[in-house]
């Protein structure tokens, strides 16, 4: 929402016409990286997805450009244990490991670069010129390892948090402070701190970063404004 109006920047709900005008006003599109995990008692499921999906929606509509369908599907740790049960992503960072609630879509670390590089030669074909990313933490990693190949490859500029290394401020811990007040400030009925342990002894199960409990609206738009000044002085730059 901009300014009291909703731009359409989603490619999904365009049609040709307002396709080809947001494109030649700005050949940009954003590629939202998530997946579906636990994130802690308090957080959805969806809420890398729907974190990067609402930063990138707010970018398209300040800078131009269109936002491309979510990948559900991420790379992520996967072992078995003693019994050979899998465990993926969060799993590994509870004690003892164990299957958290509602992990799924999880994929191969060379599956999910496989459909990146075929949606990267799509992109080009349809014209975009830049593809900017945000999201699942793993996704986002691998997307900054493979940059400078696939920027060769394809013949596209891409830009992710990889290079802000240390500026970048979205989604920066897990199920902690700072993706929580993201969720607070985008999507606040998903968010239910109640459901968090009341004593600040009682640490929160599955959470890496500061405490959520010390979450707020006002912190998830701080930083989301931050990220998205560095989008747009990176596109400004760019020339795209």
């Amino acid at each position: 929402m901009e300014d009291g109006v909703r731009k359409k920047v989603r490619y999904a709900e365009l049609l040709p016409y307002e396709f080809e005008e947001r494109l030649r006003e700005r050949p940009v599109g954003y590629l939202p990286l998530g997946t579906l995990e636990w994130h802690g008692r308090h957080n959805p499921l969806g809420a890398d997805f729907i974190q990067a999906s609402a930063i990138l929606e707010r970018a398209a509509a300040r800078f131009g450009g269109i936002v491309l369908p979510p990948i559900w599907l991420g790379p992520d740790e996967m072992t078995r244990d003693d019994n050979g049960r899998s465990l993926v992503g969060m799993d590994h960072y509870v004690l003892p490991p164990r299957q958290l609630t509602g992990s799924l879509y999880w994929v191969p670390q060379g599956l999910f670069t496989l459909w990146i590089e075929a949606i990267l030669g799509q992109a080009e074909r349809a014209g975009f010129r830049c593809l900017v990313v945000e999201g699942h933490g793993p996704s986002r990693d691998t997307w900054s390892r493979a940059a400078k190949r696939w920027r060769k490859q394809y013949g596209l500029h891409l830009v992710s948090a990889g290079d802000f290394p240390s500026a970048w401020a979205t989604q920066n811990d897990h199920a902690g402070r700072n993706e929580t007040s993201i969720l607070m400030a985008v999507a606040p009925d998903l968010v239910d701190l109640s459901r968090l342990p009341t004593s600040q002894e009682e640490p929160p199960v599955g959470v890496i970063g500061e405490d959520p409990r010390d979450s707020s609206p006002a912190f998830g738009e701080e930083l989301i404004e931050t990220t998205l000044a560095l989008i747009g002085s990176k596109l400004d730059e760019l020339g795209v």
